[in-house]
């Protein structure tokens, strides 16, 4: 019998062993952690069991390894949860009581340990019932003492567990912190090299037409046409030094954005209109602006959403040809003013869409068409745009026209 039980023993291991590779290989990590719990009830189970079949065709009560229960419970304990170690607990003494009532009683043959302890002390009532009351309260006081320690120490685990998260959390906002700022520091070392590329130019024209002049390189006829090159370049550094005011301010602007009252969009189109009738008219544009009725208020700066429509309508006259139209719109749905400014001129090659609204960025047909510029004023506006909220894109394409189109989020 006791062959026959350790072989049992083994095949019956053999078959979790292979189980358990099967289940490591399962994709799913909670069908893994659901069927191992289970698979561990099953085999702490059959190992009680094989236990209490080894101690009966050795001895019983009389043997002197009836406490490697204990073992059993102490595993049981570190893997399982309180509740299933006592259960466990409560399984081992049932069976070790029941072993011992049955051979007690003679219901089940017992089997002596000959030479090795009095062969009749299964027989003794007493001994029997300290036997089993020793071994109940000994597997019990074993686990409620390792569970008690196992718990301890998951809470502890879990708590170091929970810290390494955070501090990982940490390191991942400090590297993205990071990120964040190389990518700062690049954008204002390239937006301080185009600065000074674009100042330098006409400070250096300016710097030679003077030469020319004072070192009386020029003849008189000539000098004024110098000097009208000179102050032609000093307008266009004004320009240039203006647009980057703005833009610096369109920068700062996010913080002003809590301070904006309500406005009318309307109001400031209308008066962006009067200011560029007289420019559309002298190129033989035609101008509209149609405006939707009950317009919603939007919260901004007026002298932002100025900045926003001037540059809009001024590009759209610029880079329109005579005889063409430019249409400024208002309209609104449920969450926002819709602002949309849409010409007849030259459009936008697809592969300069993506760039349109970074700063400094001109396209070669804008160049062609107006050499004088700083390419800043899409990007101005694009940043005012944001900073209240909104967004802005274009729709165009080469040779027929473009549509600028931004949106604000409406006051409630």
């Amino acid at each position: 019998p006791l062959i026959a039980t350790a072989t049992a023993i083994a095949l019956y291991n053999l078959l979790f062993l292979l189980y358990a590779r099967q289940l490591r290989a399962h994709e799913s990590t909670a069908l893994r952690l659901r069927q191992s719990t289970v698979f561990a009830y099953v085999q702490i189970a059959l190992d009680l069991i094989a236990l209490t079949t080894l101690l009966h065709f050795a001895g019983g009560v009389e043997n002197p390894f009836a406490p490697f229960f204990v073992f059993h419970m102490i595993i049981a304990s570190i893997l399982l949860s309180p509740t299933a170690s006592l259960l466990a607990a409560l399984l081992a003494s049932a069976l070790f009581a029941a072993m011992a009532f049955l051979e007690y009683r003679g219901l089940v043959p017992h089997y002596n340990l000959t030479g090795l302890i009095n062969p009749d002390l299964y027989r003794h009532g007493t001994y029997v019932l300290a036997s089993v009351l020793v071994m109940t309260i000994t597997l019990f006081l074993v686990v409620y003492m390792t569970s008690s320690i196992s718990t301890r120490l998951r809470a502890r685990t879990n708590e170091l567990l929970e810290v390494s998260r955070s501090h990982e959390a940490k390191s991942r906002e400090l590297a993205e912190l990071n990120t964040r700022l190389q990518k700062l520091d690049a954008a204002r070392t390239k937006f301080m090299v185009t600065v000074t590329h674009e100042l330098r130019a006409p400070v250096a024209t300016i710097y030679s037409c003077l030469d020319l002049v004072l070192g009386g390189y020029a003849s008189r006829e000539k000098e004024r046409q110098v000097l009208e090159r000179a102050q032609q370049r000093a307008t266009e550094l004004l320009d240039l030094v203006k647009d980057l005011l703005e833009l610096t301010g369109a920068r700062q602007a996010e913080v002003q954005a809590e301070e904006a009252e309500p406005i009318q969009l309307a109001d400031v189109l209308h008066n962006v209109e009067e200011l560029m009738r007289v420019e559309a008219e002298n190129k033989d544009l035609f101008l509209s602006v149609d405006i939707a009725p009950d317009l919603p208020l939007v919260k901004a700066k007026p002298d932002h959403i100025k900045a926003v429509w001037t540059n809009l309508i001024s590009n759209a006259i610029k880079y329109t040809e005579p005889g063409g139209i430019v249409v400024a719109s208002l309209t609104h749905n449920p969450d926002y003013v819709i602002g949309t400014v849409r010409d007849t001129g030259i459009g936008i090659a697809a592969e300069d869409l993506p760039k349109i609204f970074e700063e400094f960025y001109r396209t070669a047909d804008a160049r062609a068409v107006c050499p004088q510029g700083t390419g800043v004023g899409l990007a101005i506006v694009k940043r005012l745009i944001e900073n209240y909220g909104g967004r802005i894109w274009v729709e165009s394409e080469l040779g027929r026209g473009s549509k600028f189109t931004f949106m604000l989020p409406r006051v409630r």
